[in-house]
């Protein structure tokens, strides 16, 4: 029986605006970790708030935010990093130990057990988009960003997590990080809808990534993810495959009903029918280790 990693992904860069069920407060951000580790989510992953504005990233608030949650459950949390985009490119965050500070701080704490990088550059083009629509920006993730994610993964002995928006980025990914030689990445596979980027949720996609991963990277561990996209119909191919899988409102199709809690449950379930069982914490570590 598979040991299949969930991931709760609480909330998201989106706004309550865009997302309505978002926890966007320290003690809902908390509150929802909690719950979601508990019903049998082995990491947590969130984007930090304070007070429903717009979301921060002062280590100190992660911190708030990665303690109350492990105070009370012994679960993985790891933060976001904040976006550079060509529409709007703040001097300061185009400079990577800027970008990378609050990870930096939180590493140095022992309070982040994943480092992470998105390995490449994308135009959010949405697929409903129009001749007079105004044009998409470009996020940015320069190589000097992605080298420096990946040597402070290596100083800190934390596996990356690389976000693969594109086939590139996993080719990227998997080459920058044996050029740093950090652990083995984990590989999160982000399928999207909304957004005219890589592949949408269909098993072509996902057998694509597959086939490129058993030459880049075998053996690495690797999970599906959604960017408004219900990654729903890969989870039987995914837990066959020896794959993981990541739910929740930052993932879920904008204008989800579902709370986490729920996504979690009913991943849980998903995955015990198609004959795998949810990883714990500790069997996630274990794993990690063997893979060195």
């Amino acid at each position: 029986m598979p040991k299949v990693w969930i991931e709760a992904a609480l909330n998201g860069p989106w706004s309550r605006k865009f997302q309505p069920g978002i926890p966007d407060t320290i003690e809902a951000i908390v509150r929802e970790g909690i719950a979601c580790a508990r019903a049998g989510a082995t990491i947590v992953h969130l984007h930090a708030y304070d007070g429903g504005g717009p979301q921060t990233y002062d280590w100190q608030v992660y911190a708030r935010i990665i303690e109350g949650i492990r105070n009370k459950v012994d679960v993985p949390v790891y933060p976001s990093f904040e976006p550079l985009m060509l529409a709007a490119i703040d001097a300061d965050v185009a400079d990577a130990a800027v970008r990378f500070e609050h990870a930096e701080q939180l590493a140095a704490r022992g309070l982040i057990e994943f480092a992470f990088a998105d390995p490449g550059c994308i135009n959010f083009t949405q697929t409903t988009t129009t001749l007079n629509a105004e044009p998409a920006g470009t996020y940015l993730n320069p190589e000097p960003h992605t080298r420096h994610a990946l040597d402070l993964a290596a100083r800190h002995g934390l596996h990356p997590d690389l976000a693969i928006y594109e086939p590139g980025f996993l080719r990227a990914g998997a080459a920058l990080a044996r050029a740093v030689g950090t652990k083995t990445p984990i590989y999160r596979l982000m399928f999207c809808e909304r957004m005219a980027v890589g592949f949408p949720p269909r098993p072509y996609g996902l057998a694509a990534y597959k086939a490129l991963l058993d030459e880049e990277a075998r053996g690495a561990p690797w999970m599906i993810a959604g960017v408004s996209a219900d990654i729903r119909a890969l989870i039987g191919e995914t837990v066959k495959s020896g794959g993981h899988v990541r739910v929740g409102l930052e993932d879920a199709p904008l204008g989800a009903r579902e709370t986490n809690l729920e996504l979690v449950q009913e991943a849980i379930r998903l995955v015990r029918a198609y004959g795998g069982e949810p990883a714990t914490p500790l069997e996630m570590r274990e794993a990690l280790v063997a893979m060195g």
